[in-house]
């Protein structure tokens, strides 16, 4: 069996640096001419796209709630058959799950039986993070410390006291990342970060370049380079025929890869921009993920003759899956931050607002039309006057508390807060 390095970056808490490590490793490992696979544990459709400009090749979500095991095993084998490495980044803190382990990262490295590199944040202390790592360490026998790398150290001394710690639990110590306040990734919106490549890149180029100098990557490559399980691939790829426009532009892009590996098999995809488009291409199956349309307002509602593409499409019963963002951009107007007013589609009698914003969040479980569907919940807005009258469905949070989150189901218009996945399930069993 072939043997290749794979493994799981993961750290104690949030706020531990792990996300620009990964990334600089990432681009390290790409600009050695190594083919590397990248992957993100958890619904954040974000990180998957830095993962991608940093590796130069696109990233997968790996999650254990949203979709079954088998699955999760599947796409990891599917997608790191060509891979040189196979790096993914972790999500929260190691064991952080929806309900105590379920999801988290440590369950996802155990599935796999991928090791694990932990990220320590060391700003604060010395020898005193020998119990915190004899606790992560041996507090569930189904994962497996390959080493540590502690990020922001102040000096080499400082790097000798978390060795000392390291040697007397029997952890591999594999480097440090010295505080370097010009090296940091681009600012977050909301939470979640946005940036174009360009920008990205050239920060991305100094991150990997400081993190090689003192982190030791060829080590960490030996240490866990493991049998790589070929996965089972079933050759007999049926494609229907549907003419299916997806909505992607810098307003609407928050897409799950495996959302859209399914609707290939469906038919023939075609992208098209509601912000910059004047006509909806040819289609069977509209779909607007979410994104940002609070961030084109102006460029949204005077394009007057999209909107009206798109409402008319709905009129006649086209349909139309609207998450999150579409949802807003298919009602009556979004009202901003300072209280002034857009109009949208209008199809849907309903506005959403961003005033006095606050977040709600977390997975989902949809029960409609005799099936359970999952998926995640981001968003700071809220519905005026929402349409009570086209409910459907019922939504429970991960741990199965029925939540007033809303379902929309007007002629063959499906619209939500919620970010659905459907890698494994046909989106079809939802709209009909």
């Amino acid at each position: 069996m072939k043997k290749k390095p794979q493994f799981l970056i993961a750290a104690p808490s949030s706020g531990s640096g792990k996300t620009t490590i990964t990334q600089g490793i990432l681009r390290y490992l790409k600009n050695k001419g190594l083919q590397v696979q990248p992957f993100k544990c958890g619904p954040d459709y974000l990180d998957t796209k830095h993962h991608s400009w940093a590796a130069g090749n696109v990233s997968i979500n790996l999650d254990t709630f949203m979709s079954s095991k088998s699955h999760v095993k599947n796409i990891y084998g599917k997608y790191s058959i060509q891979a040189d490495v196979s790096v993914v980044e972790g999500v929260m803190g190691l064991f952080d799950g929806a309900k105590k382990m379920e999801g988290s990262s440590a369950q996802i490295a155990e599935l796999l039986d991928i090791p694990i590199i932990l990220v320590v944040n060391a700003k604060a202390t010395a020898y005193s993070v020998a119990p915190l790592l004899f606790g992560f360490k041996n507090f569930y026998p189904g994962v497996k410390i390959a080493g540590v790398i502690f990020n922001f150290v102040s000096s080499e001394s400082h790097y000798q006291f978390l060795k000392d710690a390291c040697e007397d639990v029997g952890v591999t110590p594999l480097g440090y990342v010295p505080k370097n306040e010009k090296l940091h990734l681009p600012s977050r919106y909301l939470g979640l970060q946005i940036t174009d490549s360009s920008q990205y890149n050239s920060t991305i180029e100094e991150i990997a370049i400081h993190i090689s100098k003192t982190v030791d990557i060829e080590k960490l490559l030996e240490l866990t380079k493991i049998p790589f399980q070929e996965p089972e691939v079933d050759e007999t790829i049926e494609r229907g025929n549907l003419k299916i426009s997806v909505a992607k532009d810098e307003a609407f892009n928050f897409t799950y890869h495996e959302n859209l590996a399914a609707l290939e098999k469906l038919g023939e995809i075609t992208f098209f921009s509601p912000l910059r488009d004047q006509h909806l291409p040819a289609t069977d199956l509209l779909y607007f993920a979410g994104g940002y349309p609070e961030l084109y307002l102006d460029e949204l509602s005077s394009n007057e003759s999209m909107k009206k593409a798109v409402k008319e499409f709905c009129l006649k019963g086209g349909r139309v899956l609207a998450e999150c963002g579409g949802m807003m951009y298919l009602g009556d107007s979004i009202i901003d931050s300072d209280s002034n007013k857009f109009p949208m589609v209008g199809y849907l009698d309903q506005k959403t607002s961003m005033e006095n914003m606050k977040l709600k969040l977390g997975y989902r479980k949809i029960h409609v039309n005799g099936n359970i569907f999952f998926g995640h919940e981001f968003h700071y807005s809220h519905i005026i006057n929402p349409s009570m009258k086209f409910l459907v469905g019922e939504i429970y949070s991960a741990r199965d508390q029925k939540l007033d989150t809303f379902l929309f189901r007007k002629n063959n218009t499906i619209a939500s807060y919620i970010h659905f996945y459907w890698g494994e399930k046909n989106i079809m069993d939802l709209l009909f």
